[in-house]
């Protein structure tokens, strides 16, 4: 035999052998009985693992998947997908939507304690958590290149990953399937869904028995978002009349492209942001803790990862919380538990391929926001079967619900329940409207009081909207 048979031959088992080594990097799934900090075994299922995504599966991404503690062969399977870009996946399920939540009054310094969430939204819908993108939580790279993404890599490795993590669970196969997510997901969500459709269309397998989708607080559009906030501030009165109306006269109701020689708006703004220093940005009502000193006008930042960097900076060596009650304070028990090595050793991470565990990091620098506005994508989903349900937590400035209505209202669906109170124990939990055309349905509502991430305000109604929505029952 010739020397090219016998180097082929070689070449192939090569190739097989790495192929097996590579067996238990590609992907890899452990179901969780007992998390430290948590008394006795989890009284619920979860499991965690990563899946490979990418030509050679150089991107690992990291997931938690939480099984409904109701039915979970019938129940929706919902992909949820966090912002920033780049937090962890931890943050939703034990802050937010998941069935772990920290005891923070017991916190003594020492490794914290974890107890069941009162109401999460496992309770009736099975939840995969994701790190997404690439180096969010404990996602990683095996190549420096694959350190990198942007918005159109991201949602296109998330799809990846759905259809691998399908493939790898087929039991759920046959589950409504339902893409969520709050804040920067209003980007990915959108390019997600488109995804799956079209390889609906296409024919790819295995076939997705996508539903829907739902968004909180979502950043749709970079111009109408952060131009809706000084209307915002004057509605909830942290602005007066005077410095509003001066406002829409100077800076021609654009408060997002200032002219740098328009001295009158440029005044007229820093007299805005000064009222608005010493605001919490997520829940004007909560108290601001970030800052011990009065900053300057032009220190005023809307994006909550630097402040909650520098609040993590300044408190995380302590062996207590502060007395004053803030809830970025709570943070800091996420990253005490997460950064432990008992806790990555029962979450199964793995050894090696990541730094410490951020919630949300300050300066994500290897990713690249080039989707300017989502809006398009919402108006393709008009001609397409599926529902959504849009929701804001309505004392949130950085994007506020104003925005968010405005392009729903864009989208150009008929109104079929008008705006009305939707309640939660015979209270008024927030309010809702409507919209429908032939083919599409859309619920908008609004979570009273809430912020931001609204769920991690309001935990009692966001699990009620978000049961009666998949249930297709009237919020």
């Amino acid at each position: 035999m010739g020397s090219g048979y016998v180097q082929g031959k070689r070449a192939c088992l090569c190739a097989f052998l790495l192929a097996i080594l590579l067996a238990g990097v590609v992907s890899s799934q452990y179901v969780v009985d007992y998390l430290p900090g948590f008394s006795g075994k989890l009284p619920f299922t979860m499991e965690t693992g990563y899946i490979g995504v990418g030509d050679m599966d150089e991107i690992q991404l990291f997931y938690y998947f939480v099984e409904s503690e109701r039915n979970p062969s019938i129940d929706p399977l919902v992909l949820w997908l966090t912002g920033g870009p780049g937090c962890s996946g931890f943050s939703p399920l034990a802050y937010e939507i998941g069935p772990l939540t920290f005891n923070y009054d017991s916190f003594n310094g020492s490794l914290p304690t974890l107890r069941p969430a009162e109401y999460p939204w496992t309770k009736v819908a099975n939840i995969i958590f994701l790190d997404q993108p690439v180096g969010a939580g404990f996602s990683y790279s095996t190549t420096t290149a694959g350190k990198y993404s942007d918005d159109i890599k991201s949602a296109y490795d998330t799809y990846t990953f759905l259809r691998k993590w399908l493939v790898k669970h087929p039991q759920f196969l046959g589950n409504q399937l339902y893409i969520g997510g709050d804040s920067y997901s209003g980007i990915t969500v959108p390019l997600v869904v488109q995804h799956i459709l079209q390889g609906l269309e296409s024919g790819v397998r295995p076939k997705m028995e996508l539903q829907g989708y739902l968004l909180g607080n979502p950043v749709t559009d970079d111009y109408l978002d952060p131009n809706s906030r000084i209307p915002y501030v004057h509605r909830v009165n942290l602005i007066s009349d005077e410095y509003y109306e001066e406002a829409k006269l100077y800076c021609g109701g654009d408060y997002v492209n200032i002219d740098s020689n328009n001295t009158l708006c440029i005044t007229t703004m820093q007299k805005i942001k000064l009222c608005l220093l010493q605001i919490n940005l997520c829940q004007i009502l909560e108290p601001q803790c970030a800052f011990s000193s009065r900053r300057e006008a032009q220190e005023l930042e809307f994006d909550y990862r630097v402040e909650e960097a520098e609040l993590i900076e300044n408190i995380l060596s302590s062996n207590q919380l502060p007395e004053l009650p803030c809830r970025g304070f709570t943070y800091v028990l996420g990253y005490k538990w997460m950064n432990d090595d008992r806790v990555r050793r029962a979450l199964n991470v793995r050894e090696g391929t990541t730094g410490d565990w951020v919630r949300c990091p300050k300066n994500f620098s290897t990713y690249t926001e080039e989707i300017t506005s989502t809006i398009a994508y919402h108006e393709n989903f008009t001609a397409t079967g599926l529902r959504a349900l849009i929701y804001s937590g309505d004392h949130d400035i950085s994007v506020p619900y104003i925005s968010t209505l405005g392009w729903v209202k864009s989208l150009g669906l008929t109104v079929f329940d008008s705006w009305r109170p939707w309640y939660v124990d015979g209270q008024v939990a927030g309010f809702q409207v409507k919209f429908m055309n032939d083919h599409f349905r859309l619920t908008y509502a609004t979570l009273k009081g809430a912020g931001h991430t609204a769920p991690e305000y309001k935990h009692k109604e966001s699990l009620e909207m978000f049961d009666r929505f998949m249930a297709r029952y009237p919020i």
